[in-house]
């Protein structure tokens, strides 16, 4: 019988034999590998992915944390890790297209992915692209172009946690020629398996839930040991956006506990969302996991588990209102980023308001009251009296 993600976690990579019988694998902070002759270095550069040479490629304490990685989503994926979450889209959009290719994404991408793609990629490589909602999907067939040459998918996506069809997209995907890579890092690839439903690549902001502990920045893209190959050789190895060793090790600690971190994660979520959608000054809840959520039967359908991350809406447009609300807070700190041990609150309409005018907010489906938080692992009694006394204080 095959180990279970738990007992993988623990040990896989480890090796103790390797590491003179270390319980917990060493930090190889170098920077280069040294060989004793000329065929030895000779024979590693033919396999500079799985032989350490140089740490830009490759790391012993990279690659314990990269097999972790991969065995969350499959025995027969692998895993790249890389210096941010951003390295890795960037790195893995890069590897599918070329200049005056065609992209269709979804419109609640990511931020940064959707500046990447719709500003940097179409002034640097006339690459166009085509947002959808992605809740049909057909949309994505109705926006191909000759030129087509890849889907982004985020699925739950950023601020309104709307779903698309994973493996329905897939199949359009693979029938017409399109490589798919999907955003997997709300749901992670122990809730998710987006690959085995047919994605061809995920990608990962690594400091979100598989770090876990906000003391780490990195990112991950897993895909076939082809692609993942591909990737390194060809864009990882120019733009040189090369994980830290320490980050890993950090990051194989973390991994650890992931099942019994996102247990709690969603476990609190659930409570603290059932809580807001029964509170008369919260118009709307965003959350797969509730039963109200428009698309929970595919969220139940495709994932196996929810985590810790969701939004709602407050029942007023009033700024001061929601400013009122939002710095009342106090066991949720104020924060932009996600998936650590604490609990943090956001309101989208920060950033959005620096980027576009307010009138573009209903295509987005955000709004100035919306609010996103993500909740930790405090004790969710303490988590729903926090939200209680700031919404009195809303009103």
């Amino acid at each position: 019988m095959a180990p279970s993600i738990e007992t993988l976690l623990s040990h896989l990579g480890d090796d103790p034999e390797e590491f003179q019988g270390a319980v917990v694998p060493p930090l190889f902070q170098n920077s280069l590998f040294t060989f004793g002759s000329w065929d030895e270095i000779d024979a590693a550069f033919a396999d500079r992915l799985d032989q350490p040479i140089y740490t830009r490629l490759m790391n012993p304490t990279t690659r314990v944390a990269e097999k972790k990685v991969a065995a969350l989503a499959g025995e027969s994926y692998r895993a790249h890790l890389t210096a941010s979450g951003m390295a890795a889209v960037s790195s893995a959009i890069l590897n599918v297209i070329s200049r005056g290719d065609h992209i269709v994404a979804v419109k609640n991408v990511y931020g940064p992915t959707n500046n990447f793609i719709n500003r940097w990629l179409r002034a640097k490589m006339d690459v166009s692209v085509t947002f959808v909602s992605g809740r049909s999907p057909d949309e994505f067939a109705r926006a191909m172009t000759a030129r087509t040459r890849l889907f982004v998918l985020e699925s739950p996506s950023s601020v309104v946690f709307s779903l698309q069809d994973i493996a329905a997209v897939s199949q359009i995907a693979r029938s017409r020629g399109v490589t798919t890579l999907i955003d997997n890092t709300w749901a992670t690839p122990l809730y998710q398996k987006a690959l085995d439903l047919g994605m061809d690549i995920e990608v990962h902001s690594v400091s979100k839930y598989l770090g876990g502990h906000s003391d780490i920045v990195a990112g991950a893209i897993i895909s076939s040991p082809e692609r993942i190959r591909s990737i390194v050789t060809h864009e990882s190895e120019s733009l040189g956006a090369t994980i830290a060793p320490f980050t890993s090790w950090l990051l194989t600690r973390s991994l650890r506990t992931l099942p019994m971190r996102l247990e709690t994660h969603q476990r609190n979520a659930l409570a603290v969302a059932d809580f807001l959608e029964q509170h008369p000054a919260v118009e709307r809840v965003y959350y797969p996991g509730l039963v109200s959520h428009p698309q929970h039967d595919l969220a139940r359908k495709q994932m196996s588990g929810f985590t810790g991350l969701l939004s709602f809406r407050l029942a007023s447009g009033d700024l001061d209102r929601i400013k009122t609300f939002f710095n009342s807070l106090h066991t949720f700190r104020i924060g932009v980023s996600w998936g650590g041990h604490e609990s943090l609150v956001y309101a989208p309409a920060i950033s959005y308001l620096k980027e576009l005018p307010t009138e573009r907010f209903d295509d987005l489906g955000i709004s100035l009251g919306d609010m996103r938080i993500s909740v930790g692992l405090e004790n969710v009694a303490d988590l729903i009296q926090d939200v209680d006394q700031a919404l009195k204080v809303f009103g």
